[in-house]
């Protein structure tokens, strides 16, 4: 009997042992799953590093709004001489619906402008054609710009004379928008920027074909 009961402690204490590697083992297996098993989606390929987040931009973004910021500026201030100077109610009405589009997207691109940490296009007295100076900057090489004796030139104009010359200097000042929404388009990242690229885009092909007509050549 002195025999045995050693035996049986000796015996219970392997049993024990086996029980606590099966145990361990069983937790690593779940472990293991965690990574490459059913649980799968939380692995790399669902990893938020894989995919770009929702707010990301890019360089090609922030030279949208920098560029368009401006752009927009110089087409309200074109259209704010026409609640003077048009002579054709048609004109007038179409100036002030460019105001009402275009005033709040340069609201809107200042605001992200800043949340990315960038500096927003200011104006400054020294440039008579009411757009920005920012180094390094050349506005009037910006597509469809105006320069400043183009813009002089329209603020002495009235009557039907400005609303010819009004119309001619926007069709081509949003075929030069319909340039820079195309860039953002093909090469930007930030999606609210280029839902607002195909709004300019949108919007801005029709009122070119409302002042063709307008001009008699629709």
């Amino acid at each position: 009997m002195k025999t045995t009961r050693p035996v049986l402690r000796r015996l219970a204490l392997v049993s024990a042992t086996a029980a606590s590697a099966v145990l361990l083992a069983a937790c690593g297996g779940n472990d293991s799953a965690g990574h490459t098993g059913h649980n799968s989606p939380s692995g790399p390929a669902a990893s938020p590093r894989a995919s770009a987040p929702s707010g990301a931009h890019n360089a090609a973004d922030v030279a949208f709004a920098k560029g368009m910021i401006p752009h927009h500026r110089q087409a309200v201030e074109m259209a704010g001489l026409a609640a003077t100077q048009a002579a054709s109610s048609q004109v007038k009405e179409l100036a002030t619906t460019i105001m009402k589009a275009q005033d709040p997207e340069i609201t809107t691109m200042s605001g992200w402008l800043t949340a990315w940490g960038e500096q927003v296009p200011g104006k400054t007295s020294e440039d008579h054609s009411g757009m920005t100076a920012m180094p390094g900057m050349d506005h009037s090489a910006m597509p469809g710009m105006m320069g400043a004796k183009e813009m002089d030139a329209l603020k002495k104009k009235s009557g039907k004379d400005f609303d010819a010359s009004f119309l001619e200097m926007m069709v081509a000042h949003h075929r030069g928008a319909l340039r820079m929404a195309g860039t953002e388009k093909a090469e930007g990242a930030y999606g609210p920027a280029k839902t607002l690229a195909e709004s300019v885009i949108k919007g801005q092909s029709a009122e070119i074909t409302r002042m063709n007509k307008l001009l008699g050549k629709g």
